[in-house]
């Protein structure tokens, strides 16, 4: 079960009319694309998606599942959406309780495990070891959980464990945190387990990290820690997308996109033309996506689909999300530019912390 509903407001003006899971990502892909192919890649073939917040396009991009294999007749894709019930709109008020909303689900396809992903976060990972390490250790709740930086771990759910990796204490986004141990917010429950702490609708079970992890340790849960230690992001904010997008450039290997071999990432193909490269162009360290024309200089950028860069523009360190023109001698560093933002010619914006520009700050953002 894929939670997708989130309004992501961290992410500014890009989630303004759009689910975050369906931002663009490395000029071709979009966040969901790395969930689904992980998905896939790990023989999982009953999904739900549960979303709330904008599914319009997410639900038209994702379709039946074809583009990742998943368009099986006995489960597939199903897109489990916010509904009435008798005089009231079951709208979700947290991770835990949307789950719950739609506990039915997976009792209806009888399953043993439930495994809760999130749909923003780029990483590559085999589920089944996943599983394996779930039953190997006899645990009723595991929690995948990863290093990160010391200075960001208040950000996270950090968790202690012993030398047998279970779980013996877990803080949610403390404000100065005992290790680095982070919760990618990614569980695979006992089916039965999930029922039983989740058969409450009161509020101690809104949210996972907030309530029902330090729940099921109160109550002497076997919970254990999968430690996975390949490269992860959530992409929860303007800078962690940017960043996501500078690592793939710095990084020819980077999470074998490249290749097709140990579980490739799968994408839905728009049909578009190929991307041209005009007179004036120069192109270094950068990906163009389909659709793009390019006219300008182009360098350590992701270019997304259908964007133009016109006539002796300059292009620097910065991702341009679909459908983004930028306008003749325009210059641009450090920058994300929204999806179908106009850059007037002459405009010249080279800030040195990441900035979003979309057409409701390209004023202010030169003052």
């Amino acid at each position: 079960m894929i939670l997708v509903g989130g309004a992501g407001s961290r992410l500014q003006e890009i989630t303004r009319d759009l689910a975050k899971p369906a931002v663009s990502f490395g000029a071709k892909y979009r966040l969901i694309d790395f969930t689904l192919s992980n998905i896939a890649n790990s023989d999982i073939d009953c999904v739900g998606l549960v979303t709330q917040y904008e599914p319009y396009e997410l639900m038209n991009y994702i379709g039946s599942g074809a583009s990742w294999d998943l368009d099986v007749i006995d489960g597939g894709i199903h897109f489990l959406t916010p509904y009435t019930k008798k005089a009231s709109i079951l709208w979700q008020k947290g991770t835990a309780h949307a789950i719950g909303r739609y506990l039915w689900f997976a009792q209806e396809f009888e399953a043993d495990f439930v495994l809760v992903l999130s749909g923003d976060q780029i990483y590559k990972m085999d589920y089944r070891k996943l599983w394996e390490h779930h039953l190997n250790h006899n645990a009723d709740l595991t929690i995948a959980a990863t290093r990160v930086p010391k200075d960001e771990a208040s950000r996270f759910g950090i968790l202690s464990v012993d030398e047998e990796s279970r779980v013996l204490a877990f803080s949610e986004k403390p404000e100065e945190p005992d290790g680095n141990l982070a919760s990618m917010g990614l569980y695979l429950f006992n089916t039965d387990v999930l029922v039983d702490l989740l058969k409450d609708s009161s509020e101690e079970s809104l949210d996972f990290g907030m309530n029902v992890i330090p729940k099921s340790l109160k109550q002497k849960k076997i919970v254990s820690a999968y430690e996975f230690d390949g490269y992860w992001r959530d992409v929860g904010t303007v800078e962690a997308l940017y960043k996501a997008n500078m690592d793939m450039l710095d990084d020819p290997d980077f999470l074998g996109l490249n290749v097709s071999r140990n579980l490739p990432v799968y994408s839905k193909s728009l049909n578009l033309p190929p991307h041209v490269v005009m007179d004036h162009a120069k192109i270094r360290r950068s990906v163009i996506a389909d659709g793009s024309v390019v006219d300008g200089e182009v360098s350590h950028s992701c270019i997304g689909y259908e964007c133009m860069v016109k006539a002796h523009a300059v292009i620097r360190d910065s991702v341009l999300l679909p459908g983004a023109v930028i306008g003749k001698n325009v210059r641009l560093k450090n920058v994300v530019v929204n999806r179908n933002t106009v850059i007037p010619d002459g405009f010249v914006f080279e800030p040195e912390s990441i900035t979003l520009l979309d057409t409701t700050n390209l004023e202010r953002a030169v003052k």
